[in-house]
């Protein structure tokens, strides 16, 4: 893939199902602890691993037992400042 693409639904799947083996992983937790402590059934994890297919509700309960739930918060936040222009930004650094 190159670097100055946007990622693909597909490249975010895999970067996402990458990183909850990761984190699962290093908190110490096996599938069949995870799926018992998350209520996600142990079918649904390993598919999610393999495949990156899981229901959203169930990703968030993943995310809630391997501590990262917060890290959805900041999904799709409005911008409150878009520069159009190098120009603006330079300016914008003038004027304080």
């Amino acid at each position: 893939m190159l670097s100055f693409l946007p990622p693909t639904p597909s490249d975010m799947m895999e970067t996402i199902k990458t990183k909850f083996k990761q984190r699962r992983k290093a908190l110490g937790y096996t599938q069949a602890k995870l799926s018992s402590r998350s209520g996600v059934s142990l079918g649904s994890l390993k598919r999610f691993e393999q495949s990156g297919q899981i229901s959203f509700e169930s990703l968030l309960q993943l995310a809630l037992i391997l501590e990262c739930l917060e890290d959805f918060g900041g999904l799709c936040e409005i911008e409150e400042k878009r520069f159009e222009s190098i120009k603006e930004v330079i300016g914008e650094q003038h004027d304080n």
